[in-house]
């Protein structure tokens, strides 16, 4: 008995010695590379160059606001009376908007009347002195002429004519200065009428019946509503400096409201600032922008007036009869279409990464890349030379398992895809990820292999 355990003990001893040699067999092969060393290279993602039609986008944030907008400010001060409108309410031009108390105006029409009446008074008693003047003046002159009277009595004669003469002019214009003040002051009772410029929607309005308004005197007058063509909207955005040169007048644009999710409206680019506003002047944060106007042809706000009340009753769809309602001050983001390229090659933009071609020359002249970037010449100067860099944009084209280098010249590109001007013909596959293996650790020759599992790109 003792020795069949003994035969199973050294049985078991020999099975696990040799199961521990081939295991440290096999790791010690692994490490020094004699076997389980098949070179598989860097694993890529790629996509197939193709002809596309790429459209240059240069995008902006702003707010909508109406096209035409009139801010209606009152000419006299005083206190509101008659408020005719509420917030919202359609007006057409003429309509009466506000009534100011005219009291004060009247009461100052009706002084002036009085100070005119007094002045035609003073006129027709200067009239009747002259007429007595020029009779006492046509007697002294006969007399002096006969050597009747002394040349002192004709020249206070003359002078008393010549006087009143000036006295009748001096009452014409007095009559004149107070028939002008009195046309102001009815002008001024006029005004506190205040009228629709125009037709359009009242909004803004930020007066109560009864509150008193400062007119525009000597400043701006207390703002009291703004009447609005809701029907023209725009959107009114901020383009940067290194955008705005792409932009020009007549651009037609892709509009989207927050409002109105996965909804695009079509626009134009009506007006192109060319002061620039700048934020954070004279810092690090320092922006400067230029102001865009883009007009919304999309048609919208159709009931903004009782004459635009229209639907479209034979519409089929939901669709086709949907006209967005805009409100000044919603939020709104634009994509201007500045340059369209029709059927060329293009490849996602990721595609397109830089290489410094001076580092590959070093590279075949023999000398580390360490020693290429900065070397110490063995002079008593001890000069400092410093390689200098030749950066080129670049693509990575499979090539029998191998990622080709090809250097590109690059056009336009819009969200995803880069035009290719030269360099790489339609339906070469190319290296488009990752990110890290594109930018970094692929270099020309490499071995590859492709795993377009989670590409997207078509």
């Amino acid at each position: 008995m003792s020795k069949r355990k003994s035969s199973s003990k050294k049985t078991l001893f020999w099975v696990v010695g040799v199961l521990g040699f081939i295991v440290l067999l096999g790791l010690t092969l692994r490490v020094t590379g004699v076997i389980g060393n098949s070179d598989t290279g860097k694993e890529v993602e790629t996509a197939t160059a193709k002809l596309k039609t790429i459209t240059q986008l240069v995008s902006a944030s702003g707010k909508v606001q109406p096209e035409i907008e009139v801010v209606i400010r009152p000419d006299v001060s005083g206190e509101i009376i008659e408020l005719a409108v509420k917030e919202g309410d359609f007006v057409r031009q003429g309509d009466l908007l506000v009534r100011i108390k005219p009291d004060i105006y009247q009461a100052q029409i009706d002084n002036l009347n009085a100070a005119l009446l007094t002045q035609k008074a003073r006129l027709e008693q200067t009239r009747a002195a002259l007429i007595r003047a020029e009779a006492a003046y046509q007697r002294d002159n006969t007399l002096y002429e006969k050597d009747l009277i002394s040349e002192m009595e004709y020249i206070q004669s003359k002078s008393e004519f010549d006087s009143q003469k000036a006295s009748l002019k001096a009452a014409e214009y007095q009559i004149q200065s107070a028939q002008a003040q009195l046309r102001q002051a009815q002008e001024e009772l006029e005004q506190t009428v205040i009228r629709a410029p125009q037709n359009g929607t009242v909004t803004g309005l930020t007066v109560e019946e009864g509150e008193r308004v400062l007119g525009n005197a000597q400043m701006a007058g207390t703002e009291m509503m703004r009447v609005s063509l809701l029907d023209r909207m725009e959107v009114l955005v901020e383009v940067n400096e290194n955008d705005i040169v792409n932009v020009d007048y007549a651009d037609t644009s892709r509009i989207e409201v927050d409002a109105y999710p996965e909804r695009k409206f079509n626009g134009v680019v009506t007006e192109i600032a060319n002061s620039a506003q700048i934020t954070g002047s004279g810092t690090n944060e320092q922006v400067t922008n230029y102001q865009v106007k883009v007009r919304i042809i999309t048609p919208h706000n159709i009931d903004s007036s009782p004459e635009q009340m229209v639907r479209n009753e034979a519409s089929e769809g939901p669709e086709e009869s949907f006209v967005p309602n805009f409100r000044p001050g919603m939020s709104a983001t634009i994509d201007i279409e500045t340059q369209t390229a029709v059927n060329v090659v293009s490849v996602p933009i990721q595609a397109v990464t830089v290489r410094d071609f001076a580092k590959d020359q070093t590279s075949e002249n023999g000398e580390t890349e360490d020693s290429a970037e900065i070397m110490l010449a063995n002079s008593q100067d001890d000069d400092l030379i410093i390689r200098e860099e030749d950066m080129r944009k670049v693509v990575f084209v499979i090539e029998d398992g191998k990622a080709i280098r090809k250097e590109v010249e690059t056009g336009i590109s819009d969200n995803s895809h880069i035009q290719i001007l030269s360099g790489l013909e339609a339906g070469e596959e190319v290296v488009i990820g990752s990110y890290r293996t594109l930018s970094n650790l692929l270099n020309d020759g490499d071995k590859v292999t492709v795993n377009n599992k989670v590409s997207t790109f078509n």
